[in-house]
């Protein structure tokens, strides 16, 4: 009987040890806006790490929260933007957007960071990422679209659904510029995605 005691209280002690070791995986991840961001994802088998997240607003009102995951986690946005790896750009939406009013902010964005020239030239894969985006629709608060980005280019997924690819890297540079350019979408963003 006491040996049965006893044993309860080891398996008790393990069972509390376990939770508590597993306690600081929850509590490393990061909260903005009230959204959980987790510290690491994986992409075709590569560990990602969280480089940075922050919140999209337009005119007071929240849009989605970014996160950016790399291999390493560097403060160089040229050493994100020209990288060769995997990176993760990933955008939960905080409202409603529909996709022509996502999609018209991507390009504003791609005109705001890409020479005129360089533009003329990625014409065929910005009309590509306008057509996924048409596809995609409109986005609900809550939905998750993640930007896959490495030496190929970019492809697009929706929750979880893949919805394409754009196999042309000098556009996933341009498009991964639209929030780490010399012009970002929201300087104070690019900060948070840098980790500053």
């Amino acid at each position: 009987m006491h040996r049965t005691s006893g044993g309860r209280t080891a398996a008790l002690s393990l069972v509390l040890a376990a939770s508590l070791a597993g306690a600081p995986a929850w509590s490393a991840d990061m909260m903005v806006a009230g959204v959980r961001v987790p510290e690491q994802l994986s992409e075709g088998g590569h560990a990602l790490v969280l480089n940075g997240a922050g919140l999209r607003t337009r005119f007071v009102v929240k849009v989605y929260v970014a996160a950016l995951y790399a291999t390493a986690k560097t403060r160089d946005a040229a050493a994100l933007i020209n990288s060769a790896e995997p990176r993760r750009l990933r955008l939960q939406l905080l409202r409603d957007v529909d996709g022509k009013s996502l999609d018209g902010a991507l390009q504003d964005g791609l005109r705001d960071n890409t020479s005129a020239r360089e533009l003329a030239a990625l014409k065929e894969p910005a009309q590509r990422l306008s057509g996924l985006m048409a596809e995609i629709g409109t986005v609900r608060e809550g939905d998750v679209i993640d930007l896959d980005f490495d030496a190929r280019g970019v492809a697009v997924t929706g929750n979880g659904k893949p919805r394409g690819r754009i196999d042309s890297p000098e556009f996933a540079r341009a498009l991964l510029r639209v929030w780490l350019g010399d012009s970002p979408a929201q300087a104070s963003l690019k900060n948070a995605l840098l980790g500053n």
